[in-house]
């Protein structure tokens, strides 16, 4: 194949994804994937090619192998997890993202890409009203946003301590206790895995029916520490979307030096609401946040922020130096320096769409919307005999339990028959968790779309599918 031959067959692909992309954004699609993983398999794999093939015919048969296998998370009707619907102006951010081709690790290899990502960043910090002097690392979501951030804490307490981390490592240095809640999310606990913590050494602290943890419970956990210590709090639970009293955490946390982080995924969005902001109130208080871009502004996957207060301890963490990395006078700031990747796409370009496309005033009426939508689900079912909400709906998060009686053994099973008869019918996407010994059905409202509307539809289907359970 030629050059004039590969530039046509290039154009071709990207013609044929780009108008597959519009048809498949403007229509209706199954919430449920249609085909098991043996169906999938099977399709997916059709050899390799000895040699190439046409592009736009690879193109095709992508579709056709993957369109079984989707999952409706961009429909409205998207309930069962805290997942954003990728914004269509964000995805087309992310297709230039993609033709443009830049690898983001420096400066100097993508300057577009780096003044992108310190624009956005500190757009981000205004919107969500964090300290100014915060560094900003674009990652791939919460779960290595928290990575991020807590390595920097791993780095700091133990240099207030005398210890030289980047030189000695954890031989030999203080034993550093890390204080969660007991609700806390699995991401911090997999992240304080990576980072050599150690079970050990995470403290669970108890929290109440909502999740809230124990503040009294925690200062007596950290007074019985002597050594470097770390504090995980959360904004927005996974199940019940609650807040830590972050004040009075932060006040402990200051008595005895340790490093408070913030889990805020999705709730700490809620500080760019003027009717919600006071939910996390003293958040802002914290030495380092994590934050998701592809749930609540619904930025494409994937796309978080690490948050610092500490620019050095934030850097000292993550910088990664080489003779070939140079910097020149003028340049931008490098990204590398705080994210743990040196080759990567540009994720600050398709945040940057989406902070325009949406605004201040369209973020704030999104997050409001949809927890106005979580309210109306919960007090409609509220209303209905055998259905229990069992958290306060303060965002967009709905927990139910479904009993015919008081102590009604059944319980767990109805509630796992309720979604199921509902999954079944096709018209919503729900999925059941476990929280504090019950088996509960959970409500995430979250897709940019969803409206009071799609609220009502949700709570008439729930009703309607408990009714018919609950007579036989």
């Amino acid at each position: 194949m030629n050059g004039e031959d590969r530039d046509n067959d290039g154009a071709e692909a990207l013609a044929r994804a780009a108008e597959y992309g519009r048809k498949f954004r403007a229509g209706r699609h199954p919430l449920h994937p249609d085909a098991g993983a043996d169906e999938l398999r099977a399709a997916f794999d059709i050899g390799l090619p000895d040699r190439g093939r046409a592009g736009a015919d690879v193109i095709d048969d992508l579709i056709a192998a993957a369109e079984p296998g989707l999952v409706g998370n961009i429909d409205p009707r998207f309930f069962a997890w805290v997942m954003g619907g990728s914004h269509p102006v964000g995805v087309a951010a992310d297709w230039l993202t993609a033709i443009w081709g830049q690898n983001a690790g420096i400066y100097q290899t993508a300057p577009a890409a780096a003044i992108a990502e310190e624009v956005a960043g500190r757009w981000l910090l205004e919107l969500l009203e964090l300290p100014v002097e915060c560094s900003v690392g674009f990652t791939t979501g919460a779960t290595m946003a928290a990575f991020i951030c807590l390595a920097a804490a791993r780095g700091e307490v133990l240099r207030r301590r005398g210890c030289d981390f980047g030189r000695d490592g954890l031989q030999g240095a203080p034993e550093i206790k890390v204080f969660v809640s007991d609700a806390t999310h699995a991401s911090n606990l997999a992240a304080l895995g990576y980072l050599g913590m150690g079970e050990r050494n995470v403290v669970p602290i108890a929290t109440d029916d909502q999740g809230i943890v124990d503040a009294g419970a925690l200062g007596r956990a950290l007074a019985a520490h002597e050594g470097p210590a770390i504090v995980i709090c959360q904004a927005g639970q996974i199940n019940t979307g609650a807040f830590d009293r972050f004040d009075e955490i932060a006040d402990l946390s200051a008595d005895r030096g340790a490093w408070l982080h913030v889990d805020g995924a999705f709730g700490l969005w809620a500080r760019a609401t003027a009717g919600l902001k006071e939910l996390a109130a003293g958040a802002e208080r914290a030495d380092s946040w994590a934050v998701d871009g592809h749930k609540w502004i619904q930025v494409p996957y994937d796309s978080g922020y690490a948050i610092v207060r500490d620019s050095a301890a934030h850097r000292r963490a993550m910088d990664i130096t080489a003779s070939y990395l140079s910097e020149a006078p003028g340049d931008g700031r490098n990204p590398t320096h705080y994210n743990p990747e040196l080759s990567r796409r540009a994720r600050g370009f398709a945040t940057w769409a989406m902070l325009q496309a949406l605004g201040r005033a369209g973020i704030a009426e999104m997050i409001e919307r949809h927890c106005r939508c979580a309210r109306l689900i919960a007090e409609r079912l509220a209303a209905v005999e055998g259905i229990t909400v069992l958290n306060r709906v303060e965002i967009n998060q709905v927990i139910l339990t479904f009993a015919r009686f008081e102590g009604d053994g059944e319980a767990d099973a109805l509630t796992e028959r309720v979604a199921a008869s509902i999954n079944e019918s096709g018209g919503f996407f729900l999925r059941t968790a476990d929280w504090k010994g019950r088996r509960v059905l959970r409500v995430s409202v979250i897709e940019n779309e969803t409206d009071e509307d799609t609220a009502a539809s949700l709570a008439r289907e729930i009703e309607q599918v408990w009714a018919g359970l609950r007579s036989k």
